[in-house]
């Protein structure tokens, strides 16, 4: 099932601007890091786990949420239009139980993970800071990854774009106001705002939020308008509708244990394996991974794109064109990681030094550029197949095929993140923070070639969403 011209040309359609979308909570993290770097590298350290830790929650949420893409393009596919209203509903009412449910709660524990970690009591102070307010005001976050999944499903992407830029705009400026405050960035000549207290850190996680409300509010407006009303009856459904609330969980939790666990394996390997090597290795680590995220992203809007064209073609009972869309989804995705594989090895100094600031002392920054490089390297050789891993396990969510890759990244990220990193740091302890890197290098390929495998296998053809 070779993609043709016009399945690529449907893909780029539909990924363009789901790719813009899907770099929004990055992106905005990534700026969160390079502004605070100029506070130092224990900032740096602080933003990066806080972020970590606050997405390990987060990210379950969304991995559920996700299944309302695939029940709104099946539907549209069939020309169910009149079944639409109730799964966007169902994503809202599933974000403000799970916002009440699980990250309030977590939010009142996190400073005490964080304790446990054996962590400098600054570097506590900071990162619980930063964490608690992107937990407490979640239900943003949660609420705007429900309804960019509902204009997903619809085809309609651009809606979630716009919120992004948006959002993005605002996150910027806001960082700008409430981390430097009155002080201002001097270095580069530009003034503060008289009376506005510097809150460093935290102030970075105050402009998410602000952001993120922003972001949220461009699809929630175009929900709720008076044309996407007449044609879906929007506004009438907005009762909790329990049959479709019980099907997204249905569907849902396997795709969200397979991204939440995956985020806590992550999140160890950052703070606890790799971070244990001390603040360095730490803000090196960071460096890398903010690339690596931002790389990832157009992948990851690359497998929605595929989610919602495999399960629009599905519902149109064409699965052949299903198949080709995923194929052309992945062909983008493996040309995009591998250039930055490229960049990666060829950059990997000057991309380290990004985040190390200026009165970072001499030798101490040569240590961190040094530990970065390596690093760099680990994550050039795993682009190609996380590309496979990421975007094929989207085409098979838009088929609903979500239990066996969700177990598969419980069992191999325990194993081969967790497990494989502590190993490589007792049994290797001279490659320090590298050990772990080339175990979670490890995970990716392995991960990649299982969900290519599977999808090629075709065992997603033979399953019936829309059946009554």
């Amino acid at each position: 099932m070779l993609p043709r011209r016009a399945d690529i040309r449907e893909v780029w359609l539909q990924a363009w601007p789901t790719v813009i979308a899907m770099l929004s909570y990055t992106s905005m993290q990534f700026v969160d890091c390079l502004m605070v770097s100029v506070l130092g590298p224990l900032e740096v350290a602080a933003q990066g786990n806080g972020g970590s830790w606050t997405w390990v929650s987060i990210a379950f949420g969304f991995g559920l949420l996700s299944l309302v893409n695939t029940l709104v393009a099946q539907r549209v596919g069939a020309g169910r239009t009149e079944e639409i209203a109730r799964y966007g509903w169902a994503g809202v009412w599933i974000s403000v139980g799970y916002w009440l449910i699980v990250l309030v709660p977590y939010g009142l524990l996190i400073g005490w993970l964080f304790a446990s970690m054996g962590h400098e009591p600054r570097l506590v102070e900071l990162e619980t800071g930063y964490a608690q307010v992107l937990l407490f005001t979640g239900v943003i976050t949660i609420g705007g990854k429900a309804l960019s999944n509902f204009f997903f499903g619809l085809q309609r992407p651009k809606v979630v774009t716009v919120g992004a830029i948006a959002g993005n705009i605002a996150n910027v400026l806001s960082n700008y106001v409430l981390i430097y405050g009155e002080r201002g960035l001097p270095e580069l000549g530009l003034p503060g705002i008289p009376g506005v207290p510097q809150y460093g850190v935290v102030g970075a996680a105050i402009g998410t939020a602000i952001g993120t409300a922003v972001e949220l509010a461009v699809p929630l407006t175009v929900c709720l308008s008076a044309r996407l009303d007449r044609e879906l009856q929007i506004r009438r459904a907005w009762r909790p509708d329990w049959h479709a609330i019980r099907e997204v969980l249905r569907l849902g939790w396997p795709a969200g244990l397979q991204l939440g666990n995956e985020m806590v394996c992550w999140a160890i390997f950052m703070t606890v394996l790799a971070g244990g090597f001390g603040s360095e290795h730490m803000t090196a680590g960071w460096s890398a991974m903010r690339f690596v995220h931002v790389s990832f992203m157009p992948a990851l809007g690359l497998s929605i794109a595929a989610t919602s064209l495999v399960g629009k073609h599905i519902g149109e009972g064409d699965l052949e064109r299903a198949g080709r869309s995923a194929h052309a989804s992945v062909g983008i995705a493996v040309v995009w990681m591998s250039c930055c594989a490229a960049i990666f090895i060829l950059f990997r100094n000057e991309l380290t030094a990004v985040f190390i600031d200026a009165d970072t002392p001499l030798d101490s920054a040569m240590r961190i550029r040094a530990i970065g490089a390596e690093l760099f390297i680990c994550a050039a050789i795993f682009q190609t197949l996380d590309a496979l891993g990421t975007v094929y396990a989207g085409a098979l969510r838009g088929a609903g095929d979500t239990f066996v890759p969700g177990m598969a990244t419980v069992v191999l990220s325990w194993v081969v993140i967790v497990a494989g990193g502590f190993a490589m740091t007792r049994l290797f302890p001279e490659f320090a923070s590298t050990g772990p890197w080339m175990a979670a290098t490890a995970y990716i390929m392995i991960y990649g070639v299982f969900v290519a495998l599977r999808f090629e296998r075709g065992g997603w053809k033979r399953l019936h969403l829309l059946e009554k």
